[in-house]
């Protein structure tokens, strides 16, 4: 078979290099990146680059230690744990330091089971099923409000604290009011866990897998 490019009939850049080197410098150029810490300034690009919205940076709220702490527990090994499949999804493995476990328990029945007898939703459910893998994991929730809500009812009550959370789940029931009460975490209970979040509605799954991917390796 042999295969032949289209006409051309529009202006656009067609090199994959160019245009990745193009789309950061861009983003370099629009945002406004002297209020993020410096250590952090690339989760904000990639965060940015996910949503092709400049201004998200206005709306971020990123703990002076979350690229240490999140960058360290992933050298360590440490597990990555996940509130949607489409989180897990978007984890580049290659940028893994250590071929880190990335873990979504959304679908194990045992989520179900537990969503119904409490009356909540099966993200949030699964939440409960890390256990123990939840000491010193980075932990990423891009979708489900409630698995956020869940999580720092859990950390208030004493569960093991992960190394650093990418909380910024999407839409317009709790997903405000769920980063809001990240953002206000420390301050209400003393429990110091890094974190980034971004104010408001947005968020979502792509959102959350550019943070980790930034988190999980430097280079750009």
């Amino acid at each position: 078979m042999s295969l032949n490019p289209p006409t051309r009939r529009y202006a656009y850049e067609g090199e994959g290099t160019a245009i990745y080197v193009d789309s950061f410098a861009t983003i370099r150029a629009e945002a406004d990146l002297s209020r993020v810490p410096a250590d952090a300034e690339k989760v904000a690009v990639r965060m940015i680059h996910g949503t092709g919205q400049t201004d998200l940076v206005d709306d971020l709220v990123i703990h002076p230690r979350l690229a240490t702490a999140a960058r360290g527990a992933l050298q360590d090994g440490a597990p990555i744990l996940c509130d949607a499949n489409m989180v897990a999804s978007g984890v580049t493995r290659a940028r893994l330091p250590r071929d880190n476990e990335v873990v979504c328990l959304v679908r194990d029945p045992q989520a179900r089971e537990l969503a119904v007898m409490w009356g909540t939703t099966r993200s949030a459910a699964a939440v409960s099923l890390w256990g123990d893998r939840l000491d010193g994991a980075v932990v990423a929730i891009g979708n489900a409000p409630t698995a956020l809500f869940h999580l720092l009812e859990l950390l208030a009550d004493g569960a093991p604290r992960p190394a650093a959370i990418v909380g910024v789940p999407v839409g317009f029931i709790g997903a405000a009011e769920s980063k809001q009460a990240l953002a206000a975490f420390h301050a209400d209970t003393g429990i110091d866990v890094p974190f980034v979040t971004v104010h408001g509605r947005r968020g979502g799954s792509a959102m959350a897998a550019s943070a980790l991917n930034a988190l999980a390796q430097e280079r750009e």
